[in-house]
């Protein structure tokens, strides 16, 4: 069993955060594989019981439009009961953008390891990327 880690991430800091939930996947004994959401595959992703997704804040704080959009609205429909964590770093604004997705996923009925998902301004620091990992390590136990 690995955990997908999908995400999607113009700068970087988005990428870095994933990197950090991978670890603390790790960290739980499970591996985590990482992936960029231009090569995940919605029903792959959906057929593990527990995953994490991660986007940046883009425009009027809203997900990336081309590919994560997309992608999210892909395993909407098919996420209800599965374990989910969700993350993502953001420039301006206040992370509407991020309880806006939170309470989409809720309604869709996922089980989010953070309520409010992870989130950092700007690139992660160093309390921003333990976050990651604690809610990492969080999300794999148990699977």
């Amino acid at each position: 069993m690995s955990v997908p880690v999908v995400y999607w991430s113009g700068t970087g800091n988005t990428q870095t955060m994933a990197e950090a939930v991978a670890e603390g996947i790790r960290s739980a004994g499970v591996q985590a594989d990482l992936i960029e959401v231009s090569d995940a595959d919605a029903s792959s992703v959906v057929s593990e019981n527990v995953f994490a997704l991660g986007c940046p804040s883009m425009g009027a704080e809203q997900l990336e439009e081309v590919e994560m959009e997309p992608f999210v609205e892909a395993v909407e429909p098919m996420v209800s009961g599965k374990k989910i964590l969700l993350f993502g770093s953001y420039g301006w604004g206040d992370g509407e953008w991020m309880r806006d997705w939170t309470e989409r996923m809720k309604k869709a009925g996922a089980v989010l390891v953070r309520d409010e998902g992870v989130i950092a301004n700007e690139a992660p620091d160093d309390e921003a990327l333990e976050e990651c990992r604690a809610a990492g390590k969080e999300l794999a136990t148990g699977v």
